[in-house]
């Protein structure tokens, strides 16, 4: 009998990352090769099996992402990945190369190689596959912040989720259901009712097919205690005033003010949106007896504590099987331009994900 021969070690592919050469369309974004800085004192170098593709990424790329324009073009954007530990600068003495890792960073997670400080690295749940944890931490974090630093939603209150078939909404789903809440999911799709449901939504309203606002009504006669909307324009108002007395509006994003084809801003869409949102008085805030609270995710990277206590409790949920990842699409990093193509279409349900 012969031997057979002994299988060749995998080349290592060079490093890799997408790049974005000034603000546009899909065809503004390129994988090149490009090498990946030493580690500082307090980083570490994780080589990416997974790269999570968030909505903020279509923002950056075209050029609308206030946080991202300090940095200037080219630029590479990304918040978070899963991989293996790498490198690691010489104070970091808790981790070593081969380590299972999820980290989240500053924008650059499109790489195939990502430098971010050590204290935006977590240890992968075991619960969960790289692809599944590179989808996890911002929309989990989103949602963690949304309802538990900003909402504080008391058990059996009424919450009402927008795009709950999203990342970002099903996370909220969730954790709405976790924290005691009645929750009604709204979707844009009927393809999109079964996978809300499946998260635990006690109510789910498919826009498409029927009256939204209507429906809302018949839920909640009296409002809703909490509302969390990254609509913009098409729904602020009247999210506002479906709220109960001392009800909560969570602003976290615009995407209606995005056209869902072609890739490029409308400026006069946008311009037109822009004055037609909605401006809240404090007056009359006070008077209704209701909130109006915001937030922007990517600078919430200079709240450490924050971060470190809220992957601290997601993780716990995580392993005791309180919470489980989004369902995953993913695609090769060379189709960046289908994912985000797709994500900006509002057809997509649960989390896209990069594979370098």
């Amino acid at each position: 009998m012969t031997a057979s021969p002994s299988p060749r070690p995998a080349a290592t592919a060079p490093p890799r990352r997408v790049e974005i050469s000034r603000a546009g369309s899909y065809d503004k974004m390129k994988v090149v090769p490009f090498t990946p800085p030493a580690p500082g004192p307090d980083d570490v170098v994780v080589e990416t099996e997974a790269i999570g593709v968030n909505y903020a990424d279509v923002m950056v790329r075209m050029g609308l992402y206030a946080t991202a324009r300090q940095f200037g073009w080219p630029m590479t954007p990304g918040f978070e990945s899963a991989g293996r530990v790498a490198a690691v600068g010489s104070n970091v003495a808790d981790l070593k190369v081969g380590d299972p890792v999820v980290a989240v960073s500053r924008f650059g997670g499109y790489a195939s190689h990502v430098v971010t400080p050590r204290a935006f690295v977590f240890a992968r749940p075991e619960a969960l596959s790289a692809v599944e944890a590179a989808g996890f931490p911002t929309v989990f974090l989103t949602a963690w912040y949304a309802l538990r630093e900003q909402a504080h939603p008391r058990p059996g209150a009424k919450i009402l989720v927008h795009s709950a078939a999203g990342g970002v909404g099903t996370a909220l789903v969730q954790l709405g259901k976790l924290l005691g809440g009645e929750v009604t999911g709204v979707v844009g799709a009927s393809h999109k009712v079964e996978a809300v449901r499946d998260n635990g939504a006690d109510h789910v309203i498919d826009k498409r097919r029927e009256d939204l606002w209507a429906r809302a009504r018949a839920i909640a006669p009296d409002g809703f205690d909490v509302v969390l909307d990254a609509n913009g324009v098409e729904t602020l108002r009247k999210s506002y005033d479906h709220l109960a007395k001392g009800g909560k509006l969570v602003v976290y994003g615009f995407h209606t003010m995005i056209p869902k084809v072609g890739g490029r801003p409308n400026w006069l869409k946008l311009a037109r949106d822009f004055l037609r949102t909605p401006r809240f008085s404090p007056l009359s805030l006070t008077e209704k007896n209701r909130s109006v609270m915001a937030f922007n995710l990517s600078d919430l990277f200079d709240r450490v504590d924050i971060l470190e206590d809220a992957m601290a409790e997601l993780g716990a949920w995580l392993a005791e099987g309180r919470i489980r990842a989004p369902k995953v699409t993913t695609y090769p990093m060379e189709r960046v331009g289908d994912a985000h193509r797709d994500l900006e279409s509002g057809q997509t349900v649960g989390k896209l994900v990069l594979v370098p």
